[in-house]
């Protein structure tokens, strides 16, 4: 059963900290526009719908994302079919990325996909009735 709070928030951005800019540029500059995204200058991309992604440079000397550390583990998105995940990977691997092999998660095609410092984005077609988190 899910309750709704009388307050209604939506997610509308996500600040990305990379610890060289510029190659993480060139990751991000490949892999948003396979997933719907449009840039809208330097380092912000949107999808058209209120949401957006934004790129600045990590302080020198912090320590680097830890898969398993507390914080964030992944962000997860769901493409339309299983040929838009192995679309994006051929499409990566072609951009000269590094790309893991797809995996079958029962029902669920995932793509983890690893940016310049290793924070991961899933790439997922879910079948109708299929929930993204478990």
């Amino acid at each position: 059963c899910i309750t709704r709070t009388t307050m209604t928030l939506k997610l509308d951005h996500i600040t990305l900290l990379c610890t060289v800019l510029e190659a993480s540029m060139r990751y991000y500059d490949a892999l948003l526009p396979l997933i719907g995204f449009v840039k809208l200058r330097d380092h912000v991309w949107t999808d058209g719908d209120g949401f957006f992604f934004q790129f600045r440079a990590a302080r020198a000397g912090m320590p680097p994302y830890e898969r398993y550390g507390a914080g964030m583990n992944h962000l997860g998105f769901s493409v339309a079919s299983t040929d838009e995940v192995s679309s994006i990977r051929t499409k990566m691997a072609e951009a000269g990325f590094e790309v893991p092999d797809i995996q079958n998660l029962g029902d669920v095609t995932a793509l983890f996909l690893k940016d310049p410092d290793g924070v991961r984005f899933e790439i997922s077609h879910y079948p109708e009735g299929t929930s993204v988190v478990d």
